[in-house]
């Protein structure tokens, strides 16, 4: 039988921004991403993204799948899988289906696990309101 493979998307199409490169603004993509420079934006992709030793974002990510060896700096939404590997600094919220963190990856913030963004910012939302009634 053949292995699931997170990442995996029809579409065979790679963005990479390298080391060096720094853009402001949004991103929208089909397909993975690679972030090895700066993004002062959002960005959302049906693929996954990796931000590489080296990368760093200041926004909001939307992707099916997360793999952060370097910076980010804002709420990540992975509605499959978050790896935060050892040299990863996450400065933010995080919501995942599952999260995978090596040992030496820091994170500041709150977390989610376990279905998709959407219904646990509904779910937690209804909590605090319920709480404060």
């Amino acid at each position: 039988m053949a292995k699931q493979s997170y990442g995996e998307t029809s579409n065979a199409s790679i963005n990479i921004i390298s080391e060096g490169t720094s853009i402001k603004g949004d991103i929208n993509a089909s397909g993975d991403t690679r972030i090895d420079g700066e993004l002062v934006g959002n960005i959302t992709s049906k693929g996954k993204l990796v931000v590489g030793p080296k990368g760093k974002i200041t926004g909001e990510i939307r992707c099916n799948n997360v793999e952060v060896s370097g910076f980010i700096k804002g709420k990540v939404n992975s509605t499959e899988l978050l790896i935060m590997k050892a040299s990863s600094k996450i400065e933010g919220d995080i919501i995942a289906g599952k999260l995978s963190v090596e040992p030496g990856a820091v994170f500041t913030g709150s977390c989610a696990m376990g279905g998709s963004g959407a219904s646990l910012s509904n779910e937690k939302e209804k909590t605090l309101y319920n709480s404060k009634s």
